[in-house]
């Protein structure tokens, strides 16, 4: 008898698009800030990062964020994701994820690639 075929193709590990609330409590709010003046936001921290990772995502401009029965302001939820990359909330966020990895045995240097796309290049430039 022939072994059945699976019809699921196996998939590579992906990016979130979208982190449950259990993971965002545990993993990403322990790093990231939080106003410590004015009036405090309507809606979640784990409810803007979704939006913040659905834009980040799909690369359309902020303006064009849609939220859900517009709970929040497009130039709310990109203030929390300024603010959150000029105080180094997100690079706290991924040396945690590293050191997780690396103390887990899950990170392999193996097959690390270095992308320079976006390197520029100068005229003129010595040899």
């Amino acid at each position: 008898m022939k072994p059945k075929k699976s019809k699921r193709k196996p998939t590579p590990n992906k990016l979130p698009v979208k982190v449950t609330r259990k993971e965002f409590n545990r993993y990403v709010k322990p790093h990231f800030s939080k106003g410590s003046r004015g009036p405090k936001t309507k809606i979640s921290y784990y409810k803007i990062f979704n939006y913040i990772l659905y834009v980040l995502h799909t690369g359309i401009q902020w303006r064009q964020l849609r939220t859900y029965h517009r709970e929040i302001h497009w130039s709310n939820v990109y203030r929390h994701h300024n603010r959150w990359s000029k105080d180094k909330s997100y690079q706290r966020l991924f040396k945690s994820s590293l050191k997780a990895l690396r103390d887990g045995g899950k990170l392999d240097l193996s097959i690390l690639h270095g992308d320079g796309s976006n390197t520029v290049a100068k005229k003129g430039a010595t040899k």
